[in-house]
């Protein structure tokens, strides 16, 4: 048995740890460059197979679909009820990381903005199925390896033209058809999903079908699983990572969805009446303050299309829709779900030198979830940060880790994160200015190392705000973003109850608080906090989760000594690339301190996140260690009995 077969046999159940998200779904951006190029998802679709789904983001062009089973040059196109063609420079081949593109504009058109949506076949996941028709009479049964009850099964004939047939567990009497806008339709069900008399309910192992099984006819079905506490994936082989079900909105548009995890793609179609098929994801935008969307059934380019989505640590929150009325939907969990076991694949730093050009990219080598920006030279400057689940392009909503106000745009600053690689600059010179240094710190959500929640308050210190970080968080700092008020910040290692202020020298405190804010492994509470829950209901927060993993990252806290350098031991092999220090039983600086502007046996390049200062750098603060960091004695961090310093470091 191969490794991959291994695991899609943890994943079925058979023991040990399960695949994780990332391993058989990908959302992936690109821009197309009109020759060769290649997808690198870490989707093994030579060994285990899968789909491909592709669209044109920023024009029309079709919903273009490519699995394994059927061919690497055979493309279906969801907006048509087309038979399949053969397109010889599309897809060129399928890899064990992805898969390559050749020349042809349907997906590589030079200059053109792409989104590839892959599934891979893995047990209660996702399946293809290919058959030719025997006869049309009676229904047939179809067998099939999704080792689990189907949740969504989409059928289409491929030698001729026919819809797209869609049976989805919500509607068992219904089918939909995923090329039109149409609702469902309950009279003729039992053609397609069933023996021509009946509808036949899908088993784990086969579905029914009478109508799309015409003789000599091919035709090919893509299986969607609905995980119900029995998903098996994850490292302990216990998580559900894929739900289709249904909500029925209220009078005024809204519904509240459990899935039990945060979606990062939903398919979603409404079915008491007509309506366009919807496609959203986390790598385009579901966002705090507009949804981008894309129509299976359509060749539009992408659009915003308003706040319909809120995406929570445990579901999903639905706005701007319809009043009454009953969709259904697909919905994929947001990974990973292992904590990071290498610290460059969630962190990266950048020290770099202005252009005063728009659309700069600055590179993470992975998908950026926050990202924190500060011009070092001389003038004053901001800490500028912004996060993906806040909005991700155009003119983003900026905080400031410095100041108190409330979240803002601004043009020609940090103008996307929606991208596959880092993030992207504009022009103005508190960013990108010609003859001014930057830096540039970006971070990856990831279980037990950072993870972000945005909430609206309903004014009670007992709301519960659901997260994924997966362990107790041991620092979070949490701000309000709709109106103008102080950082609050939680540090495992403060004075039960106390707090600090990000954007404040100040000591801990317990000012403007009658209960402390609580957190645990799943969610947090803002307690009586002024800062939290005074302001009443519909303030938006949002909060920037962190915790230890180890060899990657260390939350802790030390006291000085007085008589010699001190090693800070965070468990890290090749020490520490970020430390961030601050003295909480005084007025202090929140310091930052990083291996690109030198981390050396010397004098330090230093700046505060609470201040908009210049870079200083006349001191020896902290020194090199393998195991972490070291504060001299001469420095000012390690004064005898003083403390604790509180400190977050990255390696």
């Amino acid at each position: 048995m191969t490794a991959s077969k291994i695991v899609a046999a943890a994943a079925s159940g058979v023991g040990g740890a399960g695949l994780d998200v990332d391993e058989v779904f990908s959302t992936f951006l690109y821009t197309g460059d009109g020759s060769g190029r290649g997808i690198v998802n870490n989707i093994d679709l030579l060994g285990e197979g899968g789909l491909v789904w592709t669209k044109e983001r920023g024009a029309s062009g079709d919903n273009n679909l490519i699995d394994t089973v059927r061919g690497a040059n055979k493309r279906i196109r969801s907006d048509q009820t087309g038979a399949e063609s053969t397109r010889s420079n599309s897809i060129t081949s399928f890899e064990n990381d992805g898969y390559n593109l050749s020349t042809d504009a349907a997906w590589n058109n030079s200059g053109d903005t792409f989104v590839s949506w892959t599934w891979r076949k893995a047990p209660k996941f996702f399946d293809v199925v290919t058959w030719t028709g025997s006869n049309f009479g009676g229904g047939r049964q179809i067998s099939h390896n999704l080792g689990s009850v189907p949740g969504m099964i989409i059928i289409k004939r491929t030698s001729a033209a026919s819809a797209w047939y869609t049976w989805h567990r919500s509607t068992s009497n219904a089918y939909t058809v995923l090329d039109a806008s149409d609702a469902q339709d309950t009279s003729n069900t039992r053609y397609y999903f069933g023996d021509g008399t009946n509808v036949v309910a899908p088993t784990s192992t086969e579905f029914t079908t009478q109508t799309m099984n015409e003789n000599g006819f091919t035709y090919v079905a893509y299986l969607f699983a609905h995980n119900n506490n029995d998903g098996g994936f994850g490292p302990d082989s216990d998580q559900d990572i894929i739900k289709c079900d249904s909500y029925t909105t209220s009078n005024s548009g809204t519904a509240t969805i459990t899935l039990g995890f945060e979606p990062q793609f939903i398919l979603r179609k409404r079915v008491d009446s007509s309506q366009n098929w919807g496609i959203f994801d986390a790598s385009r935008g579901i966002y705090d303050n507009n949804d981008y969307i894309l129509y299976p059934n359509l060749t539009n380019a992408e659009a915003g299309a308003g706040n319909q989505y809120n995406a929570t640590g445990n579901g999903f929150s639905v706005h701007e829709h319809a009043a009454n009325a009953t969709y259904i939907y697909m919905a994929i969990r947001r990974g990973p779900l292992a904590a990071p076991d290498d610290a460059t694949k969630v962190f990266s730093q950048t020290s770099f030198s202005g252009n005063s050009t728009d659309n700069r990219i600055i590179t993470s080598g992975f998908q950026t979830d926050l990202v924190i920006h500060k011009r070092r030279s001389a003038g004053a400057a901001s800490w500028f940060l912004a996060d993906r689940k806040r909005g991700g392009r155009g003119a983003l909503f900026l905080l400031f880790t410095d100041g108190a106000q409330a979240q803002n745009d601004y043009s020609n600053y940090l103008q996307e994160i929606d991208l596959q690689d880092g993030v992207e600059l504009g022009s103005n010179g508190d960013i990108n200015g010609s003859g001014s240094t930057y830096i540039n710190y970006q971070w990856k959500r990831a279980p037990s190392f950072c993870d972000i929640t945005v909430h609206t308050s309903n004014g009670q210190p007992t709301q519960q705000i659901p997260h994924n970080l997966g362990v107790v968080p041991e620092m979070v700092w949490i701000k309000s973003i709709s109106d103008s008020n102080n950082w609050f910040v939680h540090h495992k290692d403060l004075t039960s109850g106390k707090n600090l202020l990000l954007n404040s020298t100040s000591a801990e405190t317990t000012s403007n608080s009658t209960t402390a804010a609580a957190f645990n492994a799943t969610y947090w509470t803002p307690g009586n906090n002024g800062v939290l829950s005074g302001g009443g209901n519909n303030v938006e927060y949002v909060a920037y989760l962190f915790a230890t993993v180890a060899g990657v990252s260390k939350v802790g806290s030390y006291t000085g000594n007085g008589a010699s350098s001190q090693v800070i031991d965070c468990g890290f092999s090749s020490g520490a690339r970020f430390v961030m220090i601050k003295r909480s039983d005084t007025s202090n600086d929140w310091y930052v301190w990083d291996s690109v502007r030198g981390i050396v046996s010397g004098n330090d390049a230093r700046l505060a996140l609470n201040a908009n200062s210049a870079e200083q750098s006349g001191d020896d603060e902290i020194d090199p260690n393998s195991s972490g960091f070291e504060v001299p004695l001469s420095g000012g961090f390690n004064n005898n009995g003083l403390g604790p310093y509180i400190f977050y470091a990255i390696a």
